[in-house]
């Protein structure tokens, strides 16, 4: 038998993931990352402050009349304002959500519509006695529109819809809705 076979391979073998990740590493110079901010609305009378971290890979496909299909990536940090909770009136959130976007190919503006579903976690899922999420662990299923402009096509702004539930993993499961407005800038 032959010790030094597996030795090798597994060299190679790492050689190639190194290629492969360097190759990676190479094309995310072409990567844009944004800042993004927003607030919103909800039922029950809560409020929402968003503060969202973006990064654009730059993937394109699906030319359609003028228009194509993007995904970015959002990561997120919230803060609720429940006003009339009486357990839980200030609420924290994180998380992350694939965004694909359907977005005018080119101009000086860029409209588009997005649709997304991502997790979050919250830091209370209570916010009052007669209104609770259940469970911390919730998706963030989303649908909107907006509009990308700037002279490097730097700036994107728009509006939400958004979702937030369990899925059922317990209930009762209410959910909340969101609407917001966000505003991003890219670097």
């Amino acid at each position: 038998m032959n010790n030094k076979k597996p030795w090798r391979s597994g060299w190679a073998l790492k050689g190639t993931l190194l290629l492969a990740l360097g190759g990676v590493g190479a094309s995310a110079s072409a990567d844009q990352f944004g800042v993004q901010v927003g607030g919103g609305i909800a039922d029950h009378d809560v409020k929402k402050a968003d503060l969202g971290f973006v990064w654009d890979p730059n993937l394109t496909w699906w030319y359609i009349g003028g228009f194509h299909f993007t995904v970015v990536g959002e990561a997120h940090l919230a803060y609720w304002h429940a006003s009339n909770a009486n357990i839980h009136s200030n609420i924290y959130e994180v998380g992350a959500t694939p965004v694909f976007r359907f977005i005018k190919d080119s101009g000086a503006i860029r409209p588009f519509f997005e649709a997304g579903v991502g997790v979050r976690l919250l830091s209370h899922p209570t916010i009052s006695s007669t209104y609770t999420l259940s469970t911390a662990f919730q998706f963030a299923d989303m649908v909107g529109i907006g509009a990308q402009f700037g002279s490097r096509q730097q700036y994107v702004t728009g509006f939400r819809f958004q979702h937030l539930s369990n899925a059922d993993i317990k209930r009762p499961n209410p959910g909340i809705n969101f609407s917001q407005l966000y505003l991003q800038y890219n670097f």
